[in-house]
């Protein structure tokens, strides 16, 4: 039960401080390179982290084995997911790139069904799942423009592959755990996610004028190490450790609704009408996932008796 409570409270975090992620990244690749930007963060997020977890003497099977395991879904998740998000709000806002990344429990779901017999798709999850994408196109609908617009187009197709780039390094976390604990996979996942946007900014971007930096670009910076990628990337594999993977994607719906509001807030930007009715429809969304997935917990358990009767 203790556990239990411990992933729902590490889902909350990585509901909220991802969703100001989006906003920290946009803030800090004004003054970076973006993808070197991205790769720096999670370099030094996971070599930090390391290194806590070393100063609290923390037991690790240190085998080239346990360690590898973590580099697939470092790629997937660091790399070619969120890292390359980074380079896209270049292009495209925030809250928009934040909008695209509620696709991933669509994704994650059916991607699940798919690879993991064992989680199927009831009535409640599959209509929370396509609920939670119209609160998400009633917001969405205010950004068309930006389709017109090459850039921003690409920025929007990118986003969108990095989602499914995301959710197949997710799954596969679950289904490769390894022996090791969410943190020090953490570690070893934004290290070597890193490392990959070092390599692809070595081959897209100019280095000759680093470093290109800004007080509020290095406030970024700091920001989306500690919160976004330490304390939410650790929760976010916690929480996938002890939750349905589904259950755990619903953290896409709530990141966009928190990058609008600190838009509203920060940014001075306006909430419409639509965009409050997609607040509530979303959180039908949210609700109907998390009832889809008690259902189906009981009706495992119904079965598992009966089996033993």
């Amino acid at each position: 039960m203790k556990n239990n409570l411990t992933a729902y409270l590490a889902l909350i975090m990585v509901c909220f401080f991802w969703g100001t992620t989006y906003l920290a990244a946009r803030i800090g690749v004004s003054g970076f390179p973006a993808l070197f930007f991205m790769g720096f963060r999670n370099v030094v997020a996971g070599v930090l982290l390391l290194f806590f977890l070393i100063l609290k003497n923390r037991s690790f099977p240190w085998k080239w084995a346990d360690i590898g395991l973590q580099l697939v879904p470092g790629w997937c998740m660091i790399t070619f997911g969120t890292g390359l998000v980074g380079w896209c709000v270049q292009f495209i806002p925030s809250g928009l790139a934040a909008l695209l990344y509620a696709t991933v429990p669509l994704f994650t779901i059916l991607i699940n069904i798919a690879a993991r017999k064992e989680e199927r798709l009831n009535a409640h999850v599959g209509a929370g799942v396509l609920l939670g994408l119209a609160g998400v196109m009633l917001v969405f609908k205010d950004n068309l423009e930006y389709l017109a617009d090459r850039n921003s187009f690409l920025g929007i197709c990118v986003t969108l592959a990095s989602c499914v780039s995301w959710c197949l390094g997710g799954l596969y976390t679950k289904s490769f755990p390894g022996r090791t604990d969410s943190f020090f996979n953490a570690a070893i996942q934004m290290t070597a996610g890193g490392i990959g946007l070092f390599v692809l900014s070595a081959f897209n971007e100019d280095w000759t004028n680093l470093p290109v930096m800004q007080t509020q670009s290095v406030l970024a910076l700091l920001y989306l190490i500690f919160f976004g990628s330490i304390l939410a990337f650790g929760s976010y594999l916690f929480a996938m450790s002890r939750l349905p993977a589904g259950l755990v994607s619903i953290y896409a719906y709530i990141n966009p609704l928190v990058a609008l509001v600190l838009g509203f807030f920060i940014l001075d930007e306006k909430i419409t009408w639509l965009t409050t009715l997609a607040f509530a429809v979303t959180l039908g969304g949210v609700f109907l996932v998390n009832r889809g997935y008690q259902v189906q917990k009981r009706k495992n358990s119904l079965t598992l008796i009966n089996s033993h009767e």
